[in-house]
C-alpha cells in the first residue's frame, strides 16, 4: 500500500519537511516491521510513531511512563483535532470505564497508557475486544536491566502483545541507548529482528562544561548570576540536597522552586506546571524531574552532583537548548560525590550483577569529569559514535584553545622584549 507520507505531515502538522531520520522510521512501521528508533531529545520522535498511526486502520496503544507525558501529548494530539485519551491512576472508575468504552466505539485512534496497566485484567479484557493494530513504546530504555530508568514493569510488554488476537506492529523510541542497552531492548520487547534506526547523539548547540570545585555554592552563584534572566534546571544527586541549595538559591534573590520523589504530587505537579509555564525561571530537581519535560527555551542546566551514568547525564543536561538556539551545561564535581554514588548504588533494591555493572557505569561517568580531551567526543564514543578530536564547544576544548593563545602571546611577548 503508498502512503503519502509528506502530504500526511502537511496535514496533520503543517510542517513541509521532516526532521532527519523521521521519513526513514515512518516507512519501516509503515512497511508493516519492528523498529528501534534512537533519536536525540528535540528530534520529534513522537511524529514517527503518530504519523504511521494515523495512516494505518485500527487503534494505536502508546505505553509511556509518565502520567504528564501521556496528558500532554493526548492533549496536543486533540489540539490537532487528533482524538486522543490516557489512562491513568488520576482517573476514577467512571471515567476509566468510559473511555474504554469511548475507545472501543472507535472515539479514539490513540490511547495511551502506563507499563502497569497492561497487566490489569480490566484492561486485558478491553484489549480482547479492541481493534489494536500499533503499540509504541516510549522511554523504551526503561525496558533493559541495563538501562540508567529500568522499570521492570515494562516487562509486561512482551505478554501483553503476544495476548492480542493478533500481534500488532511494535515500534520502541528512546533518546539514548548504548548498543548494549539497543540489544537488550529488543530481546525484552520480542523484536529481536527489529531495525534499529540511531540518527545521532551530537547537540552541537549545546556547550558542556565540567569543573572540579572547592566551593559549589559559589561556582553554582557565579554561573546562575551569568544567567539571570534565563530559564535553567538544576540537578542535584539527593533529596536532600535538593532542598539545601534550592534554599541556597532563593536566599540569593532568584525565585526557585523543588522537585523530588519525597514531595507530594500536588507540588510536584504545581511546581512542574509553574516552570514549564514560565512563572518560575529556576527548577532544582533529583533525576526524577526528567522524562517528558518538554520546555524549549532552557538556556541552562547545572550539575550539582556528579550524575551515576553518563546516560543519564546525556538526559538531563538534553533538556537545555531544545529549540536548537545556544545553550550551556555545567556539571560541578567533588570526590563526595563519587562516594555518595557509589553509596547509593550499593544500597538500593538491586542483584550482584546489576550493582556491578552500575560500578562500572559510574567508572566511565568519573572518567567523563576528569578527562582532559573533548568531552564531546568522549560522550559520543560512550554512545558508539565517532567525533572529531577538538569540537570547540567544551570546557576542555576552550581550555586549549585558551592555553594555546597564551602561550603564543607569551612568546611574541618573549621575542619583542616586553
Amino acid at each position: 500500500m503508498h502512503y503519502d507520507i509528506h502530504a500526511a505531515l502537511k496535514e496533520y502538522y503543517g510542517y513541509d519537511a521532516f526532521r532527519p531520520g523521521q521519513e526513514e522510521v515512518i516507512n519501516e512501521i509503515l512497511a508493516g516491521r519492528p523498529v528501534l528508533a534512537v533519536l536525540p531529545t528535540g528530534a520529534g520522535k513522537s511524529v514517527c510513531f503518530q504519523l504511521p498511526a494515523l495512516l494505518m486502520d485500527g487503534l494505536t496503544i502508546v505505553v509511556s511512563p509518565l502520567i504528564s507525558l501521556m496528558k500532554d501529548q493526548a492533549e496536543n494530539l486533540s489540539r490537532r483535532n487528533i482524538l486522543a485519551a490516557f489512562l491513568n491512576s488520576s482517573l476514577n472508575n467512571n471515567e476509566y470505564g468510559k473511555i474504554l468504552y469511548d475507545t472501543l466505539q472507535g472515539k479514539y485512534k490513540f490511547l495511551y497508557v502506563s507499563p502497569e496497566r497492561l497487566s490489569n485484567e480490566k484492561f486485558r479484557q478491553f484489549a480482547q475486544k479492541a481493534n489494536i493494530k500499533f503499540v509504541a513504546v516510549d522511554e523504551a530504555h526503561c525496558v533493559s536491566q541495563w538501562g540508567r530508568s529500568f522499570r521492570e514493569e515494562y516487562h509486561a510488554i512482551p505478554e501483553f502483545l503476544k495476548s492480542l488476537p493478533s500481534y500488532p506492529q511494535v515500534a520502541a523510541f528512546t533518546a539514548s541507548a548504548t548498543e548494549e542497552v539497543r540489544r537488550d531492548i529488543c530481546y525484552r520487547l520480542g523484536i529481536i529482528d527489529a531495525k534499529v534506526f540511531v540518527t545521532g547523539f551530537d547537540r552541537p548547540n549545546l556547550k558542556f562544561m565540567v569543573k572540579a570545585s572547592v566551593d559549589k555554592d559559589r561556582d553554582a552563584a557565579k554561573f546562575i548570576a551569568a544567567h539571570k534572566h534565563d530559564c535553567g534546571i538544576i540537578y542535584c544527586a539527593t533529596r536532600r540536597k535538593v532542598e539545601a541549595v534550592t534554599e541556597f538559591v532563593n536566599g540569593l534573590g532568584y525565585k526557585a522552586l523543588r522537585y523530588h520523589a519525597g514531595l507530594g504530587p500536588y507540588e510536584r505537579k504545581e511546581n512542574q506546571q509553574k516552570f514549564l509555564d514560565g512563572k518560575c525561571n529556576i527548577i532544582v530537581a533529583t533525576n526524577a524531574f526528567g522524562m517528558g519535560i518538554d520546555k524549549p527555551d532552557v538556556r541552562w542546566v547545572l550539575h550539582y552532583n556528579m550524575p551515576k551514568d553518563l546516560e543519564s547525564y546525556y538526559q538531563e543536561a538534553g533538556r537545555a537548548g531544545r529549540d536548537g538556539k545556544a545553550s550551556e551545561c555545567l556539571l560541578l564535581f567533588d570526590k563526595e560525590d563519587l562516594r555518595i554514588n557509589t553509596y547509593l548504588i550499593e544500597h538500593g533494591d538491586r542483584d550482584s550483577s546489576t550493582i556491578a555493572h552500575e560500578k562500572k557505569l559510574l567508572e566511565q561517568m568519573h572518567g567523563f569529569v576528569r578527562s582532559k580531551t573533548c568531552l564531546r567526543k568522549y560522550m559520543l564514543n560512550y554512545f558508539g559514535e565517532k567525533a572529531k578530536d577538538n569540537c570547540g564547544n567544551c570546557s576542555n576544548c576552550n581550555m586549549k584553545k585558551t592555553s594555546f593563545f597564551g602561550s603564543l602571546l607569551a612568546g611574541i611577548e618573549r621575542l619583542f622584549g616586553e
